[in-house]
């Protein structure tokens, strides 16, 4: 991780009509546009309550749909980034 980002694990995530929503460690919530992620988009509630943190918390998975996201991709403005 770059830029001092080693530190950041989640504890919690939360999706509503609009948002995820990462609860970090450190207290601290990223939230961004759940339209950004067309695969959670059209997940259903279930799917989207079953998710599991990988890489010592510092991602996301969903198995249902295969999908990953790491909290770095989150925070960079490049959306490539996965």
């Amino acid at each position: 991780w770059r830029d001092g980002m080693s530190g950041l694990s989640a504890i919690k995530v939360h999706v509503d009509d609009n948002y995820l929503h990462v609860d970090l460690a450190d207290g601290r919530r990223i939230s961004t546009p759940i339209q950004w992620y067309p695969e959670l988009e059209q997940a259903s509630i279930k799917t989207l309550k079953s998710y599991q943190f990988i890489c010592d918390a510092t991602g996301i998975e969903w198995p249902d749909i295969d999908y990953q996201l790491s909290i770095e991709a989150m925070l960079s403005t490049d959306k490539n980034v996965a």
